[in-house]
């Protein structure tokens, strides 16, 4: 398969896996407490959702090392379908945590396979040297652009269908499952991969403790993928807060719970489209800043003093507090994408395709994890002092965050592009 056969199908991927997700999105708080869910009931379905996620990324990443990319990709869309189903129909606490679980499923086994998927087939046409920059700052705009219009169409979809058919705010979970459904479709086919040696189930399995072990001690023990996992947890409590209180925010500012839902859906979108125009700036952003390091801690000072210009007019109100919204979404996703695609290459030129889905999935596991601690503690603390001081102590989380990137050892084909090692090989 050729480079650009690879991408093509990569970036189609990209967009179909992360549609599901953007669609549900703007109703998903929402739905949950027009059925009765109160805030603490909420946040320990979003609690228990990661928390399967971190519990399942290891094993998962491991065995996806083993069994290879698509199956992975295959079975977590299946997941993914069931759980939006169920939650599109889920009418109790226990069944919204039901479907918490399956998503959680979903999202480990999903971690991971398609950029693997894709940067072995570019290292298979062009060698380990290729420039991983361009592909995978190609899929991260594709998963952005996915969500900014996955989250409009979930927003406005509940203005569109008649409450007398189907509940409104439960319209987008359902048309989620239909989108996993084709994805699941478009892996099977679209996602060849070099065969496996045939080996027993139980075979497999005993192989997947060692990979991941393995997978864990290189993630441990190297310089770069430890501060790579340290800015994940970091990057989790920025999304967390965003995604936690937001909702609620909107809602307080339309009047209501559909016009909160489209509120969020637009902001959100905005956030969407920054994050796009942040992946592809991305590799522009590392030769400004003299590499790949460099460039990750511009976007996290961009994001931090986004989210900090959330928490300094979260008093506003009416149009002026949307405005502001938006704006910040913006900057903050643009900053945190730059960062976000400068730390997959940096993991992927750091590894091996032996244990490359177990450390982008000890990667995703480090963001779950921090997304954890901020939902067991930023909801308390917005309860008590105000949203305000959530988001400015996110703020200066992910400001301190930046820190990891000071001095970072440079690997791969950063290394081969970094300015000061050009000019010191000449």
């Amino acid at each position: 398969m050729t480079a650009r056969s690879a991408l093509r199908r990569y970036t189609l991927v990209c967009f179909l896996t992360w549609l599901p997700v953007g669609l549900m999105m703007p109703t998903m708080v929402l739905l949950m407490t027009e059925r009765g869910l109160g805030l603490a009931q909420i946040g320990l379905v979003l609690t228990v959702f990661s928390t399967v996620t971190v519990a399942l990324e290891l094993p998962t990443g491991g065995l996806s090392d083993v069994v290879g990319r698509r199956v992975m990709l295959a079975v977590s869309a299946g997941f993914l379908v069931a759980a939006l189903a169920l939650v599109s129909v889920s009418t109790t606490f226990w069944m919204f945590l039901a479907g918490g679980v399956l998503k959680g499923v979903a999202r480990a086994l999903s971690s991971g396979p398609a950029a693997s998927w894709y940067v072995d087939t570019l290292h298979r046409a062009e060698g380990r040297d290729a420039d991983l920059k361009p592909g995978l700052s190609r899929g991260a705009a594709m998963e952005s652009v996915s969500l900014c219009l996955g989250v409009l169409a979930g927003g406005a979809l509940p203005l569109v269908v008649p409450p007398e058919l189907f509940f409104p705010l439960a319209a987008p979970s359902l048309a989620g499952a239909a989108a996993a459904a084709v994805l699941l479709v478009v892996v099977l086919l679209a996602l060849p991969e070099p065969p496996h040696a045939r080996r027993s189930l139980g075979g497999v399995l005993r192989e997947v403790p060692g990979t991941v072990v393995a997978g864990v001690r290189l993630a441990a023990g190297g310089r770069v993928l430890r501060r790579l996992m340290l800015a994940a947890a970091c990057s989790g409590v920025l999304l967390v807060s965003i995604e936690l209180l937001t909702p609620g925010r909107m809602a307080q500012l339309t009047g209501t719970a559909e016009q909160g839902g489209t509120a969020y859906a637009v902001v959100a979108a905005l956030g969407f489209a920054g994050s796009a125009a942040g992946s592809a700036l991305a590799p522009r952003a590392a030769r400004l800043a003299g590499g790949s390091p460099g460039g990750a801690i511009a976007g996290l000072v961009v994001a931090a003093f986004s989210v900090g210009a959330l928490a300094a007019t979260a008093g506003l109100g009416g149009t002026a507090g949307l405005l502001t919204a938006g704006t910040a979404y913006v900057t903050l996703f643009a900053g945190l994408s730059v960062t976000g695609l400068l730390c997959l290459e940096m993991t992927h030129n750091a590894i091996t395709a032996a244990e490359r889905t177990t450390v982008t999935s000890t990667s995703s596991l480090s963001l779950q994890a921090g997304g954890i601690v901020a939902n067991l503690t930023l909801g308390t603390l917005a309860a008590h002092a105000g949203t305000a001081a959530a988001w400015g102590l996110t703020a200066v989380v992910v400001l301190s965050s930046a820190l990891l990137f000071v001095r970072m050892p440079v690997t791969g084909s950063s290394r081969a592009q970094d300015p000061a090692v050009r000019a010191g090989s000449g």
